[in-house]
């Protein structure tokens, strides 16, 4: 397609989650912007009839970076394209050693909200992965990240502590009260690993915007995250494999093993009672660690097996994704990033997972 091409989306095209005013009938891209007016005199119209979201969100996930750590520029790109191929054409970074930048240049590749990189306490997280640093370097790296990222900073909260043996919490109370102050500062928020309930409530009362994972929520922390609006990534998809982990755990650290294990058991009951106490509740895989991208679809059904209804777990990856990221929707002068697919995917999700077509900056593209 040109630039003067004219792209026409007909059938169902979904604005938001309102089952009346959600709904329109059609909508055109032109110039690679939405636009619901007919345009006059367009010539070399392609036509598109189904059911369209705007591009989905994975809010989680990791580009340039696998099992090991950072990755070439070609492996970075596979991974991007996969996640746009599967409809994913917004998404939040939450950490990655290598730069990404250059993506950002590509028509084809979806748009990146970066959170720089980890920021680890020492020896407390995956070899290759962060900034491996002690508490009264917190301030200093986390206005670091806060410049080079696109408005976020990842810290890792908790993480396995070989002296317990157990997961514990990361940074003392102060020293991340600082950073976070710091980031707001900056203009940045701040979001965080946490696996074990220990290092949520400080984390929270410290002021950060989000926490991903969010296992560790009980019934003590669940008002604290609704009162003072913090976000979650629960990343089912991800919290899959605890099991698997523990196994490899059993014989060096069997408390967190079966810590692990806990927390997975009881994975679905806790994101359906921190939705139900009205937290904020976004979809993200984690991908690019050890995990698959493109799962983007399966995590909204995990959203839905955990007793999330239908459109909530939409919204989570779609337009309240987008409305908490700044970025736009189906609107009137946005960019044409959408995905169409063949049937309702408010009346099943695990239509996401097949869509019919992708177009990104108003080009088909998948």
């Amino acid at each position: 397609m040109s630039d003067s091409d004219v792209l026409h989306i007909k059938g169902r095209v979904l604005v938001g989650a309102d089952p009346e005013d959600g709904v329109r009938d059609e909508l055109w891209a032109v110039g690679g912007r939405i636009t619901f007016e007919r345009p006059a005199g367009a010539r070399d119209v392609t036509t598109i009839e189904g059911w369209a979201l705007p591009g989905l969100v994975d809010a989680h996930c990791h580009v340039g970076l696998d099992a090991h750590g950072p990755v070439d520029e070609s492996t970075s790109e596979k991974q991007a394209l996969t996640d746009r191929d599967a409809g994913a054409l917004l998404l939040r970074d939450a950490g990655s050693p290598s730069d990404t930048r250059w993506i950002d240049d590509r028509e084809d590749l979806p748009r990146i909200i970066r959170a720089g990189r980890h920021i680890a306490r020492t020896r407390r997280y995956i070899r290759n992965y962060a900034h491996e640093i002690e508490p009264e370097d917190l301030v200093a790296y986390v206005a670091r990240e806060a410049r080079r990222g696109d408005g976020w900073v990842k810290l890792v909260g908790d993480w396995l502590d070989r002296e317990t043996g157990d997961l514990s919490a990361c940074w003392p109370r102060g020293e991340v009260e600082a950073a976070i102050a710091e980031a707001h500062r900056l203009g940045a928020r701040v979001t965080a690993h946490c696996f074990a309930e220990e290092s949520l409530a400080p984390l929270v009362e410290a002021g950060i915007d989000c926490i991903e994972h969010a296992t560790g929520l009980t019934e003590e922390t669940i008002p604290l995250f609704a009162e003072r609006g913090v976000a979650i990534v629960p990343t089912l998809v991800n919290i899959a494999t605890f099991p698997r982990l523990a196994d490899g755990g059993e014989k060096k650290f069997p408390r967190w093993s079966a810590h692990m294990r806990r927390l997975h058991e009881r994975r679905y009951e806790t994101v359906r009672a921190a939705y139900d106490a009205g937290i904020p509740v976004f979809v993200g895989t984690d991908a690019g660690g050890s995990l698959a991208h493109g799962l983007v679809g399966q995590e909204v059904a995990e959203l839905v097996k955990a007793g999330v209804p239908p459109t909530a777990a939409l919204t989570a990856a779609a337009w309240g994704a987008r409305e908490w990221l700044g970025r736009p929707g189906l609107e009137e002068g946005a960019p044409a990033d959408l995905v169409v697919y063949a049937t309702d995917p408010r009346a099943d999700v695990r239509v996401l997972g097949t869509p019919r077509r992708v177009v990104l900056r108003g080009r088909v593209v998948s």
